[in-house]
Protein backbone atom coordinates (compact mmCIF):
# COMPACT_ATOMS: atom_id res chain seq x y z
CA UNK A 1 0.00 0.00 0.00
CA UNK A 2 2.74 2.72 -0.93
CA UNK A 3 0.22 4.72 -2.47
CA UNK A 4 -1.58 5.90 0.48
CA UNK A 5 1.49 5.60 2.93
CA UNK A 6 2.11 9.27 4.07
CA UNK A 7 5.98 8.29 4.45
CA UNK A 8 6.09 8.07 1.04
CA UNK A 9 7.20 10.51 -1.12
CA UNK A 10 4.15 9.13 -3.66
CA UNK A 11 1.77 9.84 -1.73
CA UNK A 12 2.37 13.39 -1.24
CA UNK A 13 3.68 14.27 -4.91
CA UNK A 14 0.14 13.55 -5.99
CA UNK A 15 -1.77 15.46 -3.04
CA UNK A 16 0.80 18.42 -4.17
CA UNK A 17 -0.27 18.02 -8.07
CA UNK A 18 -3.81 17.63 -6.97
CA UNK A 19 -4.00 20.29 -4.57
CA UNK A 20 -2.33 22.61 -7.42
CA UNK A 21 -4.54 21.68 -10.27
CA UNK A 22 -7.77 22.34 -8.42
CA UNK A 23 -6.07 25.58 -7.03
CA UNK A 24 -5.20 26.58 -10.82
CA UNK A 25 -8.75 26.14 -11.92
CA UNK A 26 -10.30 27.22 -8.73
CA UNK A 27 -8.43 30.42 -8.73
CA UNK A 28 -9.46 31.41 -12.01
CA UNK A 29 -13.23 30.59 -11.16
CA UNK A 30 -12.69 32.52 -7.86
CA UNK A 31 -11.56 35.46 -9.48
CA UNK A 32 -14.30 35.80 -11.87
CA UNK A 33 -17.11 35.25 -8.63
CA UNK A 34 -18.14 31.92 -10.20
CA UNK A 35 -19.69 28.97 -8.35
CA UNK A 36 -16.80 26.18 -7.50
CA UNK A 37 -14.17 28.58 -6.27
CA UNK A 38 -10.44 27.65 -4.81
CA UNK A 39 -11.96 25.40 -1.84
CA UNK A 40 -14.00 23.55 -3.58
CA UNK A 41 -12.14 22.80 -6.90
CA UNK A 42 -9.11 21.63 -4.67
CA UNK A 43 -11.73 19.78 -3.17
CA UNK A 44 -13.10 17.81 -6.20
CA UNK A 45 -9.53 17.14 -7.84
CA UNK A 46 -7.99 15.81 -4.53
CA UNK A 47 -10.97 13.85 -3.52
CA UNK A 48 -11.31 12.13 -7.28
CA UNK A 49 -7.66 11.47 -6.77
CA UNK A 50 -7.85 9.29 -3.55
CA UNK A 51 -10.68 7.60 -5.23
CA UNK A 52 -9.38 6.56 -7.97
CA UNK A 53 -6.26 5.57 -6.24
CA UNK A 54 -7.42 3.51 -4.05
CA UNK A 55 -10.17 1.98 -6.67
CA UNK A 56 -6.45 1.18 -8.90
CA UNK A 57 -5.15 -0.10 -5.50
CA UNK A 58 -7.93 -2.63 -4.79
CA UNK A 59 -7.80 -4.11 -8.37
CA UNK A 60 -4.38 -4.08 -8.85
CA UNK A 61 -3.34 -7.81 -9.60
CA UNK A 62 -7.04 -9.32 -8.80
CA UNK A 63 -10.10 -9.91 -10.78
CA UNK A 64 -11.28 -6.15 -9.79
CA UNK A 65 -12.23 -3.64 -12.43
CA UNK A 66 -10.94 -0.29 -11.42
CA UNK A 67 -12.53 1.43 -14.49
CA UNK A 68 -15.68 0.70 -12.12
CA UNK A 69 -14.19 3.75 -9.43
CA UNK A 70 -13.71 5.90 -12.59
CA UNK A 71 -17.71 5.15 -13.82
CA UNK A 72 -19.17 6.02 -10.30
CA UNK A 73 -16.52 9.05 -9.78
CA UNK A 74 -18.49 10.56 -13.35
CA UNK A 75 -21.51 9.44 -12.25
CA UNK A 76 -21.14 11.05 -8.62
CA UNK A 77 -19.47 14.01 -10.01
CA UNK A 78 -22.05 14.77 -12.98
CA UNK A 79 -24.67 15.05 -10.08
CA UNK A 80 -22.54 17.33 -8.01
CA UNK A 81 -22.25 19.80 -11.57
CA UNK A 82 -26.11 19.32 -11.71
CA UNK A 83 -26.38 21.45 -8.34
CA UNK A 84 -24.60 24.17 -9.90
CA UNK A 85 -26.88 24.62 -13.29
CA UNK A 86 -29.99 27.01 -12.02
CA UNK A 87 -32.43 28.05 -14.47
CA UNK A 88 -33.78 31.82 -13.57
CA UNK A 89 -36.38 33.44 -15.75
CA UNK A 90 -35.66 31.48 -19.09
CA UNK A 91 -32.13 31.31 -18.85
CA UNK A 92 -29.74 28.53 -17.86
CA UNK A 93 -27.09 29.72 -15.88
CA UNK A 94 -24.19 27.59 -14.41
CA UNK A 95 -23.19 24.70 -17.21
CA UNK A 96 -20.26 26.02 -17.64
CA UNK A 97 -19.44 25.62 -13.83
CA UNK A 98 -20.52 22.33 -13.62
CA UNK A 99 -18.08 21.43 -17.14
CA UNK A 100 -15.65 23.14 -14.90
CA UNK A 101 -16.26 20.47 -11.83
CA UNK A 102 -16.53 17.63 -14.46
CA UNK A 103 -13.30 18.39 -15.79
CA UNK A 104 -12.16 18.51 -11.96
CA UNK A 105 -12.56 15.10 -11.39
CA UNK A 106 -11.21 13.87 -15.02
CA UNK A 107 -7.61 15.30 -13.87
CA UNK A 108 -8.19 13.93 -10.56
CA UNK A 109 -8.66 10.83 -11.98
CA UNK A 110 -5.39 10.79 -14.18
CA UNK A 111 -3.41 11.83 -11.07
CA UNK A 112 -4.70 8.92 -9.28
CA UNK A 113 -3.71 6.69 -11.77
CA UNK A 114 -0.03 8.37 -12.08
CA UNK A 115 -0.31 10.69 -14.53
CA UNK A 116 0.62 14.04 -12.75
CA UNK A 117 2.11 16.05 -15.09
CA UNK A 118 -0.61 14.90 -17.99
CA UNK A 119 -3.19 16.65 -14.97
CA UNK A 120 -0.85 20.04 -14.46
CA UNK A 121 -1.19 20.19 -18.19
CA UNK A 122 -4.75 19.43 -18.56
CA UNK A 123 -5.79 21.98 -15.62
CA UNK A 124 -3.70 24.58 -17.42
CA UNK A 125 -5.57 23.96 -20.55
CA UNK A 126 -8.71 23.94 -18.73
CA UNK A 127 -7.74 27.44 -17.72
CA UNK A 128 -6.63 28.68 -21.24
CA UNK A 129 -10.23 27.80 -23.00
CA UNK A 130 -11.48 29.17 -19.79
CA UNK A 131 -10.20 32.86 -20.44
CA UNK A 132 -9.34 32.71 -24.25
CA UNK A 133 -12.71 32.28 -24.81
CA UNK A 134 -13.72 34.80 -22.78
CA UNK A 135 -11.39 36.97 -24.84
CA UNK A 136 -12.77 36.02 -28.29
CA UNK A 137 -16.60 36.83 -26.86
CA UNK A 138 -15.25 40.14 -26.00
CA UNK A 139 -13.63 40.80 -29.06
CA UNK A 140 -16.24 39.72 -31.49
CA UNK A 141 -20.04 40.98 -30.80
CA UNK A 142 -21.67 37.83 -32.69
CA UNK A 143 -20.23 35.31 -30.13
CA UNK A 144 -21.49 37.65 -26.85
CA UNK A 145 -24.66 37.66 -28.93
CA UNK A 146 -24.74 33.77 -28.72
CA UNK A 147 -27.04 31.66 -31.23
CA UNK A 148 -29.91 33.51 -31.26
CA UNK A 149 -28.94 36.83 -31.29
CA UNK A 150 -31.81 39.61 -30.16
CA UNK A 151 -34.63 40.44 -32.88
CA UNK A 152 -35.36 43.61 -33.92
CA UNK A 153 -38.55 44.90 -33.78
CA UNK A 154 -40.83 43.74 -37.17
CA UNK A 155 -41.09 47.35 -39.22
CA UNK A 156 -43.29 47.17 -42.24
CA UNK A 157 -41.75 48.34 -44.92
CA UNK A 158 -43.47 51.52 -46.55
CA UNK A 159 -44.38 51.74 -50.03
CA UNK A 160 -44.41 55.18 -51.75
CA UNK A 161 -46.17 54.07 -54.62
CA UNK A 162 -49.44 52.34 -52.58
CA UNK A 163 -51.51 55.17 -51.07
CA UNK A 164 -53.32 52.86 -48.59
CA UNK A 165 -50.55 51.57 -46.83
CA UNK A 166 -48.96 54.09 -44.62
Amino acid sequence: MPVFDPFTPIFWQRIFVSVLCGGIIGLERQLRGKPAGIRTSILICLGTEVFVALGALLTDGTAGDPSRVVGQVVTGVGFLGAGVIMAKEGLVQGVTSAAVIWMLAAIGSIIGLGYGHGGVVLAVLTVGVLTGVELLETSFLMLREGVHPPRLPFRRRCDDDNPDRK
